[in-house]
């Protein structure tokens, strides 16, 4: 599989890769990280990232500006996306052939060539191995700017190593990537520090989480508690895993309000959370995965949805 994902890319002269709509490291990490391997091995090759930028990744990287016409005769790579519906930019349908690599479940097996590993523990992971297979089959290099990009898939969606889809291959992945010598002080600044208004959130969250005597918790973000701290609703996202912290908490579900949409983030010590997201139209792995509703009632559904597991 990687050999002919390897050849597919030899064969075209424009390549544009894809991610999910509200980008985390690895969607990042994955896709740009990708793009700057492939312009390093192949520089006569037009590669471009495309999709609607989240600014609180504005320390990692940011994606190209794409015209239509750059998807004539395109080769199209979409990473880190389980679903189409979650695919950034929908002119991918405009290319002339589509990999898809993910790590998610494949649910929606869309695409041309599809490579997908539910037992990596990213996206950037399996790029990782990609590289290591292009090494051997084609001379293939990397440098620090790729190493950065797809270290920093590996440590968002490992939660810095601790999470269960840790492995020894990922360590060794993350040990390689370190070789190359980026500054990691600095990445993890980008990646961890928090303006002191995340932080105040982040305090009442600590206060004000709920959490049932058989450790299923929750907790209401509403758009008028976002604009009392000053937050944005992506701002808000990177504190879902703060309940993790919490003693007895088996599984949670935050619900942060966006313009139009009650966003539904589930994490989970344990519970298998991915066929609540289902339920709701959403999706995600087994442990950490998401999906939207339409008003609070709804919102309490989801609550007991979990509470049942």
């Amino acid at each position: 599989m990687k050999r002919q994902i390897i050849d597919t890319i030899e064969r075209y002269d424009k390549i544009i890769i894809h991610r999910h709509v509200r980008p985390d490291p690895d969607a990042y990490g994955s896709q740009i990280g990708l793009k700057e391997l492939i312009s390093l091995n192949y520089p006569n090759k037009k590669v471009l990232a495309t999709g609607k930028h989240e600014h609180t990744l504005d320390f990692l990287a940011r994606p190209d500006t794409v015209l239509d016409e750059d998807f004539q005769d395109a080769l199209i790579i979409v990473t880190d996306t389980a679903n189409t519906e979650r695919i950034d930019d929908e002119r991918y349908k405009l290319g002339s052939y589509l990999i898809k690599i993910d790590h998610h479940p494949n649910d929606d097996a869309y695409g041309d060539l599809l490579w997908v590993d539910t037992n990596a523990s990213s996206v950037s992971e399996l790029i990782c191995e990609l590289f290591t297979e292009a090494k051997d089959y084609k001379n293939w290099k990397m440098n620090a700017t790729v190493a950065r990009l797809l270290y920093a898939g590996i440590v968002g969606d490992t939660g810095r190593f601790m999470f269960h889809s840790t492995t020894e291959q990922t360590m060794r992945f993350a040990g390689q990537l370190i070789s190359y010598g980026f500054d990691r002080t600095e990445l993890f600044n980008g990646m961890y520090e928090v303006e002191s208004n995340l932080l105040q959130l982040k305090g009442y969250i600590y206060a004000n989480f709920e959490m049932d005597d058989n450790g299923v918790g929750h907790m209401k973000l509403t758009r008028e508690l976002l604009k009392e701290y000053n937050v944005s609703d992506s701002e808000a996202s990177l504190l879902v895993s703060v309940l993790a912290d919490v003693k007895g908490m088996k599984c949670w579900v935050f619900f942060i309000e966006d313009t139009d949409t009650i966003r539904v983030r589930l994490r989970s010590k344990g519970p298998v959370i991915n066929t609540v997201a289902k339920k709701y139209g959403g999706g995600g792995h087994p442990l950490a995965a998401g999906a939207s509703v339409q008003t609070w009632e709804e919102a309490d559904l989801v609550i007991e949805d979990l509470k049942k597991l």
